[in-house]
């Protein structure tokens, strides 16, 4: 048998399971540090047992619904590989368009930042990475979130400061923008969440009280305080929320313009508050 048709008889199991079959081959090709080319070849070769070990103890993870990504041990962010596991969210792409939504509005060189829930630390090392002189604070209400984070930072070699806060609970200073990704899914839409995502994701930072709007509102509401006059921020959506977000701070800031922005899909994704 080739590892082709191997592969093929575990991708089907997968599908039965409600995983994608790709998934499989996109962890064995990790792990293996194997190119394109590499890989087609492999395929080709009759499969020996080590291979047949090695794809079993995915195949087996995968069914059990954990994120490839966790069982690499790792997610391509910006540029950037970061260390992912059960302690933080795996970022998502449309958050790098986030990230390059703020660079692209923001060419200064220096600017203090503060990242709400934090996480793995994607959108803070993402900018750090970007502007080297910007001075980036990153913070989350979880202890194990921000060690992860610092791990990250330390092997990217970025410089951070880490605050544990719920929201501006702990955080002191003035800020030129204020950006999060916080948890916004309703309990209501759990449905819509995929099973891999539900089954090993942490769900403090997946949903939110007040129909997914609860972090939004203590954002809009404390955040005054803690911008500068020409303050920005940034935040990434739930598909649904961009009327209800743009609301929640055209209340807190009736003199500074409010944006909905899309994502690539053509889907409401970020709300962005600044002077105009």
């Amino acid at each position: 048998m080739t590892l082709a048709q191997y592969l093929a008889e575990l991708e089907q199991e997968l599908v039965v399971a409600g995983e994608e079959a790709e998934s499989l081959s996109f962890v064995y090709r990790a792990l293996n540090e194997l190119s394109f080319t590499d890989f087609v070849l492999k395929l080709q070769a009759e499969v020996n047992q080590e291979d047949r070990d090695q794809l079993k103890a995915i195949h087996e993870q995968l069914l059990a619904h954990k994120p490839a990504q966790y069982i690499i041990g790792s997610s391509d962010f910006h540029g950037l590989t970061l260390k992912v596991d059960e302690r933080v969210l795996i970022p998502r792409p449309e958050t790098e368009e986030l990230v390059e939504l703020i660079l692209s509005e923001n060419p200064e060189k220096s600017l203090s930042v503060l990242d709400i829930g934090t996480g793995s630390g994607a959108i803070a090392l993402a900018l750090a990475s970007s502007r080297p002189d910007w001075q980036i604070t990153a913070s989350d209400l979880s202890e194990d979130a921000l060690a992860l984070a610092a791990e990250n930072a330390q092997s990217c070699g970025l410089d951070l400061a880490f605050v544990q806060s719920d929201c501006m609970e702990a955080i002191s200073g003035n800020f030129d923008i204020i950006v999060s990704n916080p948890p916004y899914i309703s309990e209501a839409d759990k449905d819509e969440v995929g099973l891999n995502v539900l089954t090993s994701e942490p769900h403090m930072a997946l949903f939110a009280e007040e129909n997914g709007y609860a972090v939004y509102r203590k954002i809009a509401e404390q955040a005054e305080d803690y911008l500068t006059e020409k303050g920005k921020i940034y935040l990434e959506i739930g598909y649904k929320q961009g009327d209800g977000v743009a609301e929640l701070f055209k209340k807190s800031f009736p003199q500074k313009r409010i944006r909905v922005l899309k994502d690539q899909f053509g889907k409401d994704r970020m709300v962005a508050v600044d002077n105009g």
